[in-house]
């Protein structure tokens, strides 16, 4: 694993407002990452105010514990999104971590959806996002699943949207809308 201090400060050389994704190819909040780099993470994303950063990870009680812990979101970043991995059933608990984290945006990412996710509690969720594997060997994606996420966040009032997936009947791959 390597950390990149000397990247840390590229956002504020950015004027025009963007969308980042932090750590996209890893994950921030991984035991290895020290404390004080995540600090810095979070110095600049509160400098670089005019920036969205969205904070992904797969590890959300680290992620709660330390950014309660250091103060790091006290207040929330209002340009900071924090957001936990649920796959299947089996991971549904990272949402109860999730809403214990202070944030001004919760999000989940149902990437790769491998399973329907019907005990998924959404209270405290701000953004759901589904989608499927990609790649020659993905497996396989049901709809059913990704239309009980759609429907259940409009009724709750969470916003969602969806990836492109692998599944050959998807609206992706038909040309026709998410909603």
């Amino acid at each position: 694993m390597w950390l990149w201090p000397e990247r840390l400060e590229l956002p504020l050389r950015w004027r025009r407002p963007r969308r980042i994704f932090v750590n996209s190819m890893s994950d921030l909040f991984l035991a290895e990452i020290p404390e004080w780099y995540l600090a810095r993470v979070w110095a600049t994303m509160q400098r670089a105010h005019w920036h969205t950063f969205q904070v992904l990870t797969k590890r959300p009680e680290r992620m709660s514990r330390l950014l309660r812990g250091l103060g790091l979101q006290d207040p929330p970043l209002g340009n900071v999104w924090v957001g936990t991995s649920i796959e299947n059933r089996r991971f549904v608990h990272r949402a109860d971590h999730l809403r214990r984290t202070p944030a001004a945006v919760r999000f989940i990412s149902a990437e790769p959806l491998l399973g329907p996710l019907d005990n998924l509690d959404l209270t405290g969720v701000d953004w759901l996002i589904a989608g499927g594997e990609s790649g020659a060997r993905h497996r396989r994606l049901e709809l059913d699943w990704v239309r009980g996420l759609r429907d259940r966040c409009h009724a709750e009032e969470v916003a969602c949207g969806r990836h492109s997936s692998a599944h050959p009947e998807s609206p992706a791959h038909r040309g026709k809308p998410w909603a």
